[in-house]
């Protein structure tokens, strides 16, 4: 009885509350369907205030107080200081893009000691590298690394430096010669290296087979070059060491078949007018970014900071301590690079100064861990350092990473001014 009572007093009330449901149904369909019309002819109103669900929301990228560099500051004066705890940034089997020319550990080297050396700027300091604000900068971006094997080295840096914080499956590297092109698919971010060891086109712009007995530049010619320059947001040069074969260099100029032998400077300052008139007639000074890195010093000759010895970098395990100045690094390449840097009148070309900071570096190349002609060296080559031991490249991770980090604290700066 109890129950037959209360279905009787609970009735009313249903059938009361189900025409407000049935109402409250019919508005939101009748939403839904305005709502749906209105985004499929792309309403205003989803423009401003709606966003797909399967769009990720993109937050800003930081630039926090410990990111702000004083551009006062210079960061290519300072001194290399022992930091255990902090370098290296990676570790050579983490990286597994790495060539087997800069793995010197896995070539042999015994000793660790040049991967644990920090760059202090003298009056402040070089900001944490984050790969994840790199690549939230980088964003639907290119960069591109142009140059020699020097400059191979700076690229794979990076691709190191940032690769550790991307997933398995969304990051790639293949080889398109004479590029190679690193893609991380969630940032739409591509890191390349182009090889042109001459900046303009020469007999060595094949990506692997570039060994010639008599090297031949072409002075004037670079269009083919910058037809894979185009475009890219932010591009990073650098060319020296193949100049630097013999005091003479065939090249043509105007005719390609007036092939003539040319003083390495007079043929180096008519190449770098060649590239910065490439650059004023193509880089958009609104859109693009562009760096010249200065010379990658050598150290072939020990009496350099060791006088009265008669060897090389071989078996260095320190940095040079003193004021110091190897006799492979031209004073006059360097005033040229600047000089054309400088006059140049619509295009701001940001010079990167890692010669001096590198000099003092006698310690971080392969020496005998490296390759030469793309086998590494035999254990006969190894037992003779004074004539095989290459102290022009460097072992990675090493001192490009610290190029690198220079070249990162010019990217938050430069994000920071346009944000």
């Amino acid at each position: 009885m109890l129950k037959l009572k209360q279905l009787s007093i609970d009735r009313p009330t249903i059938h009361s509350v189900f025409p407000v449901a049935l109402a409250a149904l019919l508005v939101v369909g009748l939403a839904r369907l305005v709502l749906d019309d209105l985004k499929s002819h792309g309403s205003f109103v989803f423009k401003m205030y709606g966003r797909p669900r399967s769009e990720k929301h993109r937050l800003p990228v930081v630039v926090a107080s410990e990111d702000l560099v004083d551009e006062d500051c210079n960061l290519f004066e300072g001194r290399w200081v022992w930091d255990n705890g902090s370098y290296p940034l990676y570790e050579e089997e983490t990286c597994p893009f790495l060539v087997k020319q800069v793995t010197c550990q896995k070539n042999g080297r015994p000793d660790s000691f040049y991967k644990k050396w920090r760059w202090q700027p003298n009056s402040c300091n070089l900001p944490r590298f984050d790969p994840l604000k790199l690549l939230d900068i980088l964003r639907d971006k290119r960069i591109m690394f142009v140059g020699d094997s020097i400059q191979r080295g700076q690229f794979e840096s990076m691709v190191c430096l940032v690769q550790s914080a991307i997933p398995k499956g969304k990051k790639s590297l293949r080889r398109v010669p004479p590029r190679k092109i690193f893609k991380v698919e969630d940032y739409n971010v591509s890191i390349e290296y182009y090889w042109a060891p001459f900046m303009v086109e020469s007999i060595s712009d094949h990506a692997t087979n570039h060994t010639v007995l008599k090297r031949m530049v072409k002075l004037d010619s670079i269009a083919n070059h910058g037809n894979h320059w185009k475009g890219v947001d932010f591009l990073v040069f650098e060319s020296y060491v193949w100049w630097r074969y013999k005091p003479l260099i065939n090249a043509t100029y105007g005719s390609a078949e007036d092939v003539r032998e040319y003083n390495v400077s007079t043929a180096y300052r008519l190449a770098m007018e060649t590239w910065a008139n490439w650059i004023e007639s193509n880089i958009n000074p609104h859109s693009q970014r562009v760096f010249f890195m200065t010379l990658s010093p050598t150290h072939l000759w020990s009496w350099e900071w060791k006088p009265g010895s008669d060897e090389n970098c071989f078996n260095e395990s320190h940095p040079i301590d003193h004021p110091h100045w190897g006799t492979g690094s031209s004073t006059e390449i360097m005033n040229m690079v600047h000089d054309v840097v400088q006059h140049l009148k619509n295009i701001n070309v940001t010079l990167l100064n890692i010669t001096q900071l590198s000099e003092f570096r006698k310690d971080a190349h392969t020496s005998i861990y490296g390759e030469r002609r793309g086998k590494l060296l035999t254990k006969e080559q190894r037992s003779d350092p004074k004539n095989f031991a290459d102290c022009i490249h460097w072992c990675l991770p090493g001192v490009p990473d610290t190029w690198n980090e220079i070249l990162y604290t010019y990217l938050l700066r430069t994000h920071r001014n346009l944000s």
